[in-house]
Formats: structure tokens, sequence, C-alpha cells
């Protein structure tokens, strides 16, 4: 049976896609964000899409626009093309998780969030799931995954049993979600799936973490983290709360 959530989880705030300013050179999801985040001794939030030849890698968006100076979509492109890219702001390109991995080398926790590859948090999932968990093969640091999508936190049940796992949750307004069905999006907010997908942790909008069910969970024995933390004031709010914090935008 898999362990509860490492203790290193929770005792150190989380940097959300790693220390990340890219004023100073060190844009979301790099290398260097994440050298800074060791150096700073922060826990690592990072994001993984797949590309092309089926290779996990650090980087949020779908789309390439925003983050490099290429268009279209990441998933258009290989490992080797991805790599070549230049991150706005940085002299790098898109790091794999593999060389993350190699990078962090167990000094710190790394939290990986497997964004939603089906497009409506279905359950067409499989390819990054299977990425993931061959490049995670055989890491000995702390380490921990998590999807909006409980599909991807099953599968990956399947495939990297012994890696802890949780959901990423929050109240699902359809605003935020316009590839989503209103059904999907209210059978989420419930987050029904936290026993089915062997979860021991839930990520939740800090927003929303007074809810019903978040309490319910964590008296069940789920550890509570809380995004996207911007400021003290909402770090002391969210606290009341949450057992940790995934921060940006200023030093937790």
């Amino acid at each position: 049976m898999m362990a509860g959530l490492p203790a290193a989880f929770l005792e150190r705030p989380i940097a959300h896609r790693a220390l990340h300013d890219v004023a100073a050179g060190r844009p979301e999801n790099s290398r260097a964000a994440i050298t800074a985040a060791i150096s700073a001794g922060y826990g690592i939030e990072i994001d993984l899409q797949l590309s092309s030849d089926g290779v996990a890698m650090v980087f949020h968006d779908e789309r390439l626009e925003r983050l490099t100076g290429a268009r279209g979509l990441l998933g258009a492109r290989d490992a080797a093309e991805l790599s070549a890219l230049k991150l706005k702001g940085a002299d790098e390109g898109i790091p794999t998780l593999s060389e993350v991995l190699d990078l962090v080398a167990g000094r710190v926790p790394l939290l990986i969030e497997i964004k939603d590859q089906d497009g409506a948090l279905g359950p067409e999932v499989g390819p990054l799931e299977q990425a993931t968990a061959d490049a995670l093969r055989g890491y000995g640091g702390p380490v921990a995954v998590m999807s909006f999508n409980p599909h991807a936190v099953a599968r990956m049940a399947r495939l990297a049993p012994k890696v802890p796992r949780g959901l990423t949750t929050e109240a699902y307004a359809a605003e935020n979600w316009p590839g989503v069905p209103g059904w999907r999006l209210e059978e989420l907010r419930g987050i029904p799936d936290y026993a089915r997908t062997g979860a021991c942790f839930v990520s939740h909008n800090w927003k929303d973490l007074g809810t019903s069910r978040i309490a319910e969970l964590k008296d069940a024995g789920a550890a509570i983290l809380c995004w996207t933390i911007r400021t003290p004031e909402q770090e002391a709010q969210a606290r009341k709360l949450a057992q940790n914090v995934t921060f940006e935008q200023y030093l937790a």
C-alpha cells in the first residue's frame, strides 16, 4: 500500500512553477527557477505536458506562445525541438522531466502536476502518465504527483503505485474551464475521486479552502496543500486551514 505524503512536503513552502522571476532571468518551470528554489530551500512545484515523441516536458501551457517565442501546440513538437526553443527571459530551452529530476537530485521536495491531456478532464489519458512514471523510475528523492484530472491520478496509481499522489482541486467555476461540460464540473466540485485514486493529499485553491468537503478530507487524514498564494496576508489566511502553501511573487 502506498505511504502518505512525505513530511518534507509540509515542512517548507512550495515554490509555484519553481522560484520564478522573469525579470531576474528565471522564467517559470525553468532550470534557473528550479536552481534558485533549491538554493533557497523551498519545495518545488512543476507542470508537465507531453511532446509529440512521448517525452514529459516541464511546461505549464498547452500552447507555446506565452512562454516562448514560438507558436502552436507544445504537443506538435518533439522533445529535441522543444529543448532547443528559448524560454522568454532566459537563455535556456524547455527542460524534460528527467533533466529536472537530475537537477533536483532529491535535495528538496518535488510536486509534479500532470496537466490534463483529455481536454475535458475525462478518461482520455495514458501517454503522459506513462512518460512520467518512466522518468520517475529509480528517483530517490521526495516526490509526489497530482492532477486536476482524476483519471490521470488513477492511471498513476497503476503505473507508479509507490509514488504519493493527490488531486488538484478548486470550485470549478465554468468560466475557468471553457472546454469542460457543466455536469463534469459539478461532479468534480465534490472531490468524489479521492478514495478511488488512492490519493493522500489535495492541493486546493486557497480561496475555497473553507468548504465542508475539505474539512471532511482533512479530518479523515488527507494532507491539505493549497495554491496559489501571492502575499503574506494570503498565506496567513490559508494556513488557518491548509498545512502548506504553494506560492509565487513573494518569498513565503
